[in-house]
């Protein structure tokens, strides 16, 4: 079958550089958009399976074991935060004569464990800057190369005199299909964007919970609970190496 006037591949041959450099453009930001999306999602799927795992935690019958529960991976906030908490309550017993000795043990725990959670919170939004931006600037893209192929348009009815089919058909289409192309790049990258910040709130408020219990068990020996803070649950200690 013979390719129409119409194909992408007639669009892209009667294209000049500006309109070639829009369609590369938002093929690179889809591109972009895309793996971000892809590798955000499968970061977000691993992360609730690590937050099992802090739930599992609690359960456990030592801190050791409850260290068990927690996924060994490099990049497992939970139990990066449990880690840096117990470093916090070891440093600061054994280095009081420095500094941070003037500050008691609560405040200079609860500064730790807001500084892994802040940590936390720069990785999971690192990437998200690239769909924003796709998202907000491709329809604009797309809106140039639109502009750019109605004005291709009314060149060539300049040139013929006339507003023939065969003289304007070629740039419409182009001016089309940059339009079509700028929404189809921003769309998936707003929804993207969107299903990410709601994935990384229900992590972060995991964290911060199990931040919460970590606290009143490195400050007080037992995990404070929910509707009772007067009631704890012991949970023995880590024992000495």
């Amino acid at each position: 079958m013979n390719e129409s006037t119409f194909s992408l591949a007639q669009i892209w041959a009667q294209g000049d550089a500006v309109s070639h450099a829009v369609a590369i453009m938002l093929v690179l930001m889809s591109l972009a958009s895309w793996s971000v999306i892809f590798v955000k999602a499968w970061s977000l799927v691993q992360l609730r399976r690590m937050s099992g795992g802090a739930k599992q935690f609690w359960h456990a019958t030592s801190f050791d074991a409850g260290m068990a529960a927690l996924a060994p991976a490099a990049d497992n906030p939970f139990r990066n935060l449990a880690e840096r908490g117990t470093e916090a309550v070891s440093h600061h017993t054994n280095h009081r004569d420095e500094l941070h000795g003037v500050l008691g043990l609560n405040d200079w725990l609860t500064s730790t464990l807001r500084q892994s959670i802040d940590d936390t919170t720069g990785r999971l939004q690192s990437g998200l800057s690239v769909l924003a931006s796709v998202g907000s600037t491709a329809p604009f893209i797309g809106l140039f190369g639109t502009v750019w192929g109605i004005y291709h348009a009314l060149v060539g009815i300049g040139a013929a005199g006339q507003a023939t089919l065969d003289k304007v058909a070629g740039p419409v289409g182009e001016s089309l299909v940059m339009t079509a192309g700028g929404l189809a790049v921003a769309i998936p990258a707003v929804l993207g964007y969107n299903a990410l910040v709601r994935g990384n709130k229900e992590i972060l408020a995991s964290l911060k919970h199990f931040a919460h219990d970590l606290h009143a068990y490195l400050v007080t020996g037992g995990r404070v609970k929910k509707n009772a803070s007067a009631n704890v649950h012991p949970l023995p200690r880590k024992e000495a190496q």
